[in-house]
């Protein structure tokens, strides 16, 4: 029985030499390349390590220095100077699970795709990381990332695991190019549910808070975001701008506010822009809403060659369109005010009352091309109920034929300015005078304008204005079939007779004022010249009782038969 106790008790001792003697080579930089190579030849990962540290003063917990693991043929997973792997009883009847994993000063890139860790933990803990994730349609970038995750258990396509709550914090942190610092992520994850109970970061000089969801649809769920004091600045359009952001998957923002913003990108700017968002939802490029709100105010609002002082806007949007319950702003030295709706049912934009006063304007260059442009696809029509124009100035500097009008003012009601997306007067009365103008050089005084329009024409019931000692009145009628056929009829009094000569008539010489009368016809179809259309008659006769009499035809003069 002695030697039985002794054998067993050598054996035991044996054991334990070989125990220990494994505990210590493990610990050498030859045991750490040892167990690096059995986990990359018996397994599809592939591990390498430089050293493993075991200390008696924490007993629980194992050290492995500059680690690097991942899938074969893959880029490395996780790049890290320290993983710190605590072991509980557990590990006993689970041996892939610890109660903690710490990585430390390193890279974790998550690669949905990836194998999943073979391991999991309670908690796994992120020290001074950086994670990258280039994949797919969220691209990340966060250096100096601290975090933990409770518990971790990575399968793959979740590499954080299907159910778990986090809080992770970043120095810095770029998602889908998007730049923002000091950000910090509190939330859940419930297998493809993930909530953000609390969002913080800094965003392009600004501060950003908010909490949100995705369901497991995919779509986002915000209930409360808030922007403030950014100071933006991108070389993207605010057409490109814009459609960046309505590329996201289906969101639905229950509150969103904007705050004191400065943003400014390619012929767009806005400044000191406080704007807030309730209840709507953006898929496919398009908005819809229930009951949500949208209002704004900034100092200034530019676009292209649209530049809007101290705007304000209250909407409200619904099913059918959005509810313009205020807008107003000054432009080019002058106010604007208008109210109304635009509905989604025929793209239709419907204004109760558009008033603008005191504007000082000067036509762009090609304004007439513009003019024929096509509206874009969501604006089909726009009606104005009731416009109002008070003490404005017009000017258009085109060198072929400048003009001016000054003390400008009209009224308006039941115009239609669109129709089927191409700008034009489909529809209703207008009436415009001003004080003083000057056409093509010419000075002419309380120049006046009446029309009426229908969806077979134009109707100029009275067209006037003083000239000299004079007066020039002439009534005007235009098609509105595409070829725009037209008949004017022009009669002036005590007029100088050089004046149709500025306004393009090629007109003989004939000396002092007079008496004249013309009648036009013509086409003016849209990118075409009329010129080659025209055809009409002219009478002058000035106070000496001199004469001329003109025959215009197909835009040439020609003489009058005998």
């Amino acid at each position: 029985m002695k030697f039985i106790g002794k054998l067993l008790l050598s054996i035991l001792l044996i054991v334990l030499l070989i125990i220990v003697l494994i505990y210590v080579l493990l610990q050498t930089t030859w045991g750490a390349g040892w167990v690096g190579r059995l986990v990359t030849q018996h397994s599809d990962y592939q591990l390498s390590l430089n050293k493993i540290t075991h200390s008696w003063s924490d007993p629980s917990e194992i050290y492995f220095d500059n680690i690097s693991f991942g899938q074969k043929e893959r880029r490395a997973t996780l790049v890290a100077k320290r993983l710190v792997a605590g072991f509980s009883v557990r590990q006993f009847t689970d041996p892939y699970h610890f109660y903690r994993i710490q990585l430390q000063d390193g890279t974790l890139n998550l690669d949905p795709a990836s194998l999943a860790f073979p391991l999991e933990a309670d908690v796994l803990q992120l020290n001074g990381m950086a994670i990258q994730s280039p994949y797919g349609g969220w691209e990340l970038n966060g250096q100096n990332v601290n975090a933990g995750i409770t518990p971790w258990k990575p399968e793959t396509g979740f590499p954080l695991g299907r159910n778990s709550r986090f809080q992770i914090s970043a120095r810095s942190l770029t998602l889908n190019g998007i730049p923002a610092e000091n950000v910090l992520v509190q939330g859940e994850i419930n297998n493809n549910q993930l909530r953000l109970d609390n969002l913080g970061a800094d965003l392009s000089q600004g501060e950003l808070t908010g909490n949100a969801r995705r369901d497991e649809d995919g779509a986002w769920q915000v209930d409360n975001l808030r922007l403030s004091n950014v100071r933006m600045q991108t070389a993207q359009s605010l057409d490109e701008f814009l459609r960046q952001l309505s590329e996201v998957p289906k969101i639905t923002i229950h509150r969103f506010d904007l705050i004191d913003a400065r943003m400014e990108g390619k012929n767009w700017a806005f400044s000191d822009l406080d704007l807030t968002l309730r209840n709507i939802t953006f898929q496919d490029g398009d908005w819809s809403s229930d009951d949500g709100a949208l209002s704004f105010n900034a100092s200034d609002l530019i676009n292209g060659a649209v530049h809007l002082n101290d705007p304000i806007a209250n909407m409200t949007l619904s099913p059918q369109g959005i509810e313009i319950r205020q807008f107003s702003g000054r432009w080019q030295g002058g106010l604007m005010r208008t109210s109304g709706r635009w509905q989604r049912d025929g793209q239709r934009l419907e204004l109760d009352d558009f008033m603008v006063a005191g504007l000082e304007y000067t036509l762009p260059g090609q304004w007439l091309d513009s003019w024929l442009q096509p509206l874009p696809s969501w604006l089909a029509e726009v009606q104005v109920d009731k416009f109002t124009a008070n003490r404005n100035l017009l000017i258009d500097i085109n060198p072929a034929f400048p003009f001016q009008i000054t003390a400008l003012d009209g009224y308006g009601k039941n115009l239609v300015l669109a129709r089927d997306h191409q700008w034009g007067v489909w529809s209703g009365s207008l009436n415009l005078n001003g004080s003083d103008a000057t056409f093509n050089k010419i000075d002419v005084r309380r120049p006046s304008l009446a029309l009426t329009a229908d969806r077979g024409k134009i109707a100029i019931t009275e067209l006037s204005a003083f000239a000299g000692e004079g007066l020039f009145e002439a009534t005007a009628v235009v098609n509105q079939q595409a070829e725009r056929g037209f008949t004017l009829s022009l009669n002036g009094r005590a007029v100088p007779l050089t004046v149709l000569q500025r306004w393009g008539w090629p007109m003989a010489p004939l000396p002092g004022n007079g008496n004249v009368q013309l009648t036009l016809t013509g086409k003016m179809p849209a990118n075409a010249l009329f010129k080659p259309s025209l055809n009409g008659r002219l009478h002058a006769l000035n106070a000496q009782g001199q004469t001329v009499d003109q025959t215009m035809v197909n835009g040439d003069l020609a003489p009058i038969a005998p």
